[in-house]
């Protein structure tokens, strides 16, 4: 092993034997999180989606990694400072591929979308009790769907190819409602654009890049533009459990806003039953 050929928010990225990569996780993330996400990645590979292979696991001077297929190619985020002619085709082309893998069947030993949010929502150590039981009341009331959901759906972890795009880093995925993935997207994206460490061209770029993908969502998927309103604070809720302490301010601001709307709504459903 040499230097890493990319770095991730819990794991280094090594060229591996034989055409292949090495994930190697940091020591925090604990082995059975290292097994799950093999579990998941065999199960989406197996379905037939444009995700890599993926291999045995590795323990390395005691941190543990996963042998995945490698793939030519370049995350869409990092192509876009390079071909930034590309910017709106790409956007179209995350939610064309986005939309390909919600019409996907389910597949047997992915986890509940909303048992996953619950969760989250429940660990989120920043958020104020009363917009938590907003959050998880709000939760009670959401369609719950069976689509296949990748759980963190960003231009990070699609790469480009010479072929097909690729997704990679299935770790959250879940099967649920494709609104609420689509919210995920969302909040991921609006996150980048309201980033400090952007520059303003940047944040404007990302701005256009997340509008653009929304309007051709909604276009191949008419009429869920409303019920996406009302995931977007509860997926924000449970993004404040990820301990990214530099947007936790700014997602409080989304709970808080998105719930004020929405509590009357639910308090009137409620009150019909």
């Amino acid at each position: 092993m040499d230097r890493p050929i990319a770095l991730g928010r819990t794991a280094e990225i090594y060229a591996w034997q034989e055409s292949r990569i090495l994930k190697l996780f940091y020591d925090w993330v604990p082995e059975r999180n290292v097994r799950y996400e093999a579990e998941i990645s065999r199960a989406v590979h197996a379905a037939g989606l444009p995700v890599p292979a993926v291999g045995d696991i590795e323990e390395i001077d005691g941190r543990f990694g996963l042998i995945y297929e490698r793939v030519d190619g370049i995350s869409m985020f990092d192509v876009l400072p390079v071909k930034p002619w590309k910017l709106l085709s790409y956007a179209r082309s995350l939610a064309e591929l986005h939309t390909q893998m919600h019409r996907d069947a389910a597949i047997d030993g992915i986890p509940s979308q909303r048992e996953r949010l619950e969760h989250k929502i429940r660990q989120a150590k920043g958020l104020d009790p009363e917009l938590r039981e907003a959050a998880l009341t709000t939760l009670e009331h959401m369609p719950v769907g069976v689509s296949l959901c990748h759980g963190d759906f960003h231009p990070g972890n699609v790469l480009v190819t010479t072929k097909d795009p690729v997704i990679i880093d299935w770790a959250n995925a879940t099967i649920g409602n494709p609104i609420a993935d689509v919210a995920r997207t969302s909040i991921l994206l609006l996150e980048a654009s309201q980033s400090e460490a952007q520059s303003w061209i940047e944040r404007t770029a990302l701005a256009w890049f997340h509008t653009t993908y929304l309007k051709r969502y909604f276009k191949q998927n008419p009429g869920g533009e409303a019920q996406y309103r009302k995931w977007l604070p509860i997926v924000a809720a449970g993004r404040m459990s990820e301990g990214i302490d530099e947007v936790e301010a700014w997602l409080r601001a989304q709970v808080k806003a998105g719930l004020s709307y929405l509590s009357p709504l639910i308090s009137a459903q409620k009150g019909t039953r």
